[in-house]
């Protein structure tokens, strides 16, 4: 998450705007609880498995599109797995178009609001016997809330797409670092620091404009360690990453498998944050706002392969590699 994407956090708590969504032809929209959520299966499949799509930060749709960006991740991730027989669901985030008065006041939101939302599919997805498995994928900050969800709902199966192995407040600090002159981000540095301790930074130095109503639903998502919480689960693991990824370190990859050490494990040296391979920055930036653009195939292949292999706990760590170009 760059300092960008980790501020739409806060748009998901205050923007308010009209719902938008439309559900494709080959999709049904379910309300479960104030969450719309999209099923999509394959057809001529009986009992598919399913996977649970958690987006990244910020008010990111069932698409996987934001307000300033639309990859497309989610959808394309979708239409990638039902070619494979595999059934997906895919939700709005809170916030996504519009901030539902079913979702209280934006001022008493906090991160566990996305942990409830997520285990609340996968008790859907469980009951009526319709799948043979439940894997939940989480991308970005969604790898949090998969983790954090899986520890409270049943889940046949965990995949964590370029997620951070830090807490988010310590990530953004040591993004802003790299991006801000020192003098800039030193009291911007404390003042996250602050927000993090639980205190109300008023006023928030230049660069951080996070109103005080909202700093204690920030500090619920800054603090969150998904370290201790997946060093807990006891689920097949899948930890993809990409080495062209500017919005996370290949330290953070690291730190997952470790944490999590009969995980399986696939670096993708040219894929970046979005899933899509690059070739450099430009093209990086570029994919942000490319819906049409490939995911990674070696990513598919192996998410495809690890949702329809038998269940069983693994036995040894595996490492799954790509040649490098």
């Amino acid at each position: 998450m760059c300092a960008a994407v980790m501020f739409r956090l806060l748009a998901a708590i205050v923007l308010i705007c009209g719902f938008a969504g439309i559900a494709a032809a080959d999709e049904t929209k379910i309300r479960v609880g104030a969450i719309d959520a999209f099923l999509a299966t394959p057809p001529d499949v009986e009992r598919p498995p399913v996977a649970l799509l958690i987006a990244g930060s910020g008010s990111t749709d069932h698409d996987g599109n934001g307000p300033q960006i639309k990859p497309g991740t989610l959808k394309k991730l979708s239409d990638r797995l039902l070619a494979q027989g595999i059934a997906t669901f895919r939700y709005d985030k809170r916030g996504a178009g519009g901030w539902k008065p079913e979702f209280g006041r934006p001022e008493d939101f906090r991160f566990k609001d996305y942990v409830d939302d997520a285990a609340a599919l996968i008790g859907y997805l469980r009951s009526g016997g319709k799948f043979s498995s439940v894997t939940v994928i989480g991308h970005s900050e969604g790898g949090l809330v998969a983790i954090l969800a899986a520890g409270r709902a049943p889940v046949d199966r965990l995949v964590l797409l370029a997620t951070t192995a830090r807490k988010q407040g310590d990530l953004l600090k040591s993004q802003l670092e790299k991006q801000l002159a020192p003098d800039v981000f030193t009291p911007i540095g404390k003042a996250i620091d602050d927000i993090m301790a639980g205190q109300i930074v008023d006023p928030t130095p230049p660069g951080l404009a996070i109103p005080p109503a909202m700093q204690p639903g920030i500090a619920s998502a800054f603090t969150e360690d998904p370290i201790g919480p997946l060093q807990k689960l006891n689920v097949p693991i899948l930890i993809v990453a990409g080495g062209r990824d500017r919005q996370l370190a290949r330290v953070d990859f690291l730190a997952l498998t470790t944490a999590a050490s009969m995980a399986k494990q696939l670096w993708l040296p040219d894929m970046n944050h979005v899933l899509v391979d690059v070739t450099d920055e430009t093209d990086d930036r570029n994919s942000y706002n490319e819906a049409d653009r490939p995911l990674d195939g070696a990513m598919i292949d192996a998410l495809t392969a690890f949702i329809k292999e038998p269940l069983q706990p693994p036995s040894s760590p595996e490492m799954l590699t790509t040649p490098r170009p």
